[in-house]
């Protein structure tokens, strides 16, 4: 039972509740502000290697854990056991690389400025709001706040409500690893309630991960009150595959990318851009391997793709197929509702897609691919760059020193050569146009929420 004060996470599977939440009332929210100011106060203060210190607790405690947290993901949002497992222990590893390489980045920087003496110091802000999604509940939690909290910063986050658990989960990781409480909270708030958040003085700013909706609205409140921010929101990323290419293991990387968590990750290859010479032989390849997925229920060891992790979010999916094949796509595998209860959805191909449909023109978050055929790069690179995301994108072709010349005309925030796209600690991830701005990860991440401080010293 819910009610105006309350909420349920549903499992996806089987469409019951497993839990339920009560949203904060203002003098929760106000008491966990001021436990983040008030910590924020004493935690600034120590140094960069007794933080980096906690992140390698915190790498153990995630391991030690690791059973617990990903029962507690495959069952709010339908990821598979071993994929959520891998999604801790990626976490883990970029703990571990923080932890090892992190202080550097917070070293004073001199700057040679001739007789004087100058450095730049990277200095933390404060509390800074996280707007956290679903989809890998654990990773983005993690790619954001490991390095903001290593700069000395301490983190709120404001979680999906269908993954709370998993952000519980977290803090008490964080806890376990020996950090002070107040660093890490969260905050179980209505959407409507967030804005009372960012207008707090005491909050220095804010990271979103999730929809161009969300993003805007977010950047649009704190804009009014002078506040950073860095947005990750949607993407539709084109997969190029040049007549060069080696066909087998591109439809390999473009199954593993697109059906992965059910579709649901921005990074994934959503458009599968073919140049003709080769779109027949990658089309049937892909088509034949998009059959073979098994659905069901995730906790089934067998079990290959999971529910999405909401029937309402499903359900818009096949809206989107539906006007898609109403404007000319054709259906090459899957696109109908299955019967019964959960949120699947079967692998999804379609062909003949264009600008003007919602499988080109919006995000297709879920087990969807879309096939557009062109006839040579230059209609690739255009088809690519036709959208109002830039998140990632893949080219895949024989001629490195082409692709990296392909590469410079992708409007992306990263470009993957033969492989698919992936995050990794050691380079930044973000996007630019409607998939937003700033960067997350890699020292870029690292310095996100800072004051690069200049400090310049006369000789007396």
């Amino acid at each position: 039972m819910t009610s105006a004060s309350t909420f349920a996470t549903i499992n996806p599977a089987t469409e019951e509740p497993i839990e339920s939440f009560s949203y904060f009332t203002p003098k929760e929210t106000e008491d966990v502000v001021a436990r983040a100011e008030k910590s924020y106060q004493s935690f600034r203060k120590g140094s960069v290697y007794q933080r980096a210190q906690l992140f390698s607790n915190l790498a153990a405690s995630l391991r030690k854990k690791k059973d617990r947290i990903a029962t507690v993901i495959t069952t709010e949002m339908g990821k598979i056991p071993v994929d959520a497992k891998a999604e801790i222990e990626k976490c883990a590893l970029e703990a571990d690389w923080y932890a090892e390489h992190g202080p550097r980045m917070f070293a004073d920087a001199p700057a040679a400025t001739g007789k004087a003496e100058a450095y730049v110091s990277y200095l933390p802000l404060g509390p800074i709001l996280a707007i956290m999604p679903w989809n890998l509940p654990i990773w983005q939690l993690t790619r954001m706040a490991v390095p903001t909290i290593l700069a000395g910063n301490v983190v709120l986050v404001k979680h999906s409500p269908n993954t709370q658990r998993s952000s519980l989960e977290f803090e008490h990781a964080m806890l376990e690893a020996g950090f002070p409480e107040g660093v890490f909270q969260n905050l179980i708030l209505k959407t409507e309630d967030i804005v009372n958040v960012i207008n707090d003085s005491r909050v220095r700013g804010a990271s979103v991960t999730g929809s161009v909706r969300a993003g805007s609205a977010v950047a649009s409140e704190a804009g009014k009150v002078i506040k950073s921010t860095i947005m990750e929101l949607g993407g539709s990323d084109a997969f190029i595959v040049c007549k060069d290419a080696d066909i087998p293991k591109a439809v390999v990387a473009g199954i593993t990318s697109r059906f992965s968590n059910a579709g649901q990750v921005c990074l994934a290859a959503k458009r599968f851009i073919l140049v003709e010479e080769i779109a027949d032989k990658f089309e049937k390849l892909f088509v034949e391997a998009a059959k073979k997925i098994k659905v069901g229920d995730p906790t089934d060891p067998s079990t290959q793709m999971g529910p999405m992790a909401r029937v309402d979010l499903r359900n818009s999916l096949h809206k989107q197929v539906e006007e898609s094949v109403a404007k000319g796509a054709q259906v090459l595998c899957g696109g109908k509702l299955p019967e019964g209860k959960g949120a699947f959805y079967t692998p999804t191909v379609l062909s003949g897609v264009a600008p003007g449909m919602p499988a080109f023109d919006e995000e297709t978050f879920g087990p969807v691919a879309a096939i557009v055929r062109v006839p040579n790069i230059e209609a690739a690179v255009d088809a690519a760059n036709a959208s109002e995301f830039g998140l990632s994108g893949n080219i895949w072709t024989s001629d490195i020193a082409a692709a990296r010349k392909i590469a410079r005309d992708l409007d992306t925030g990263g470009v993957f050569i033969n492989g698919f796209t992936a995050t990794n600690p050691r380079v930044p991830v973000g996007g630019v146009k409607n998939s937003g701005y700033g960067r997350e990860l890699s020292h870029f991440g690292a310095h996100a929420f800072v004051n690069p401080q200049t400090v310049w010293i006369e000789s007396l």
